[in-house]
């Protein structure tokens, strides 16, 4: 296990040293509300082990990547999302910014009628 960093951001609000608006947490991560939303309902899914990115996922972290995405089925039921998105965004190139993996949360749009 990969232990929290003091210079990543996400160990520092997982760690409650950095206020953040937490949605859920469990002893394995905890989801919280981004704070440069880019959807009406934007939310973050973080592990508390310190993993940089998918990229640095092994197959002893499985649990922890399925905790990831049952957390945010349980955040967008928590929220009243009929639908949503999940995404990981991957290294620099991929979209990512803080070197922490996280899979974003995003909903809250109105439903478009298909008719």
């Amino acid at each position: 296990m990969t232990k929290p960093t003091q210079s990543c951001v996400f160990c520092r609000i997982a760690q409650k040293e950095v206020p953040s608006e937490i949605l859920l947490e469990n002893d394995l991560a905890l989801v919280f509300a981004d704070i440069h939303p880019s959807a009406p309902v934007h939310y973050l899914v973080v592990p508390k082990e310190h993993i940089e990115t998918v990229s640095h996922l092994t197959r002893s972290h499985a649990p922890i990547a399925g905790e990831l995405i049952l957390l945010a089925k349980e955040a967008a039921h928590q929220l009243g999302l009929s639908g949503y998105k999940l995404v990981f965004n991957v290294g620099r190139a991929g979209g990512q910014i803080v070197d922490h993996i996280h899979l974003h949360l995003l909903g809250g749009w109105k439903q478009v009628d298909s008719n």
